[in-house]
């Protein structure tokens, strides 16, 4: 769409593991409505290999750093894997 070529498929990783099979497997079922917006486009995705869906740890994703509120220890693992030398680690 922007002219750059791309080649082989998109990894889309999440941290919910019921979205995750959902898209990865025709057999399961959609019980939630607000999952249903964009599930057929997904599934259609995947299933002709333009994207991978895959499972990341909540406590590895780095996304949560930009849409929750997060504290501590959690804030600075986080930032440390975007910022690698933001933290001073000789406290």
């Amino acid at each position: 769409m922007m002219g750059v070529p791309v080649t082989g498929p998109s990894y889309i990783y999440g941290d919910n593991m019921s979205v995750i099979n959902n898209t990865q497997r025709p057999e399961s079922t959609l019980k939630k409505k607000n999952n249903s917006i964009c599930y057929h486009a997904i599934r259609e995705s995947v299933a002709m290999g333009e994207s991978l869906m895959g499972h990341i740890r909540t406590e590895d994703n780095l996304a949560d750093l930009m849409t929750k509120v997060t504290f501590g220890a959690k804030r600075q693992r986080l930032v440390q894997g975007i910022l690698l030398d933001i933290f001073d680690e000789f406290k």
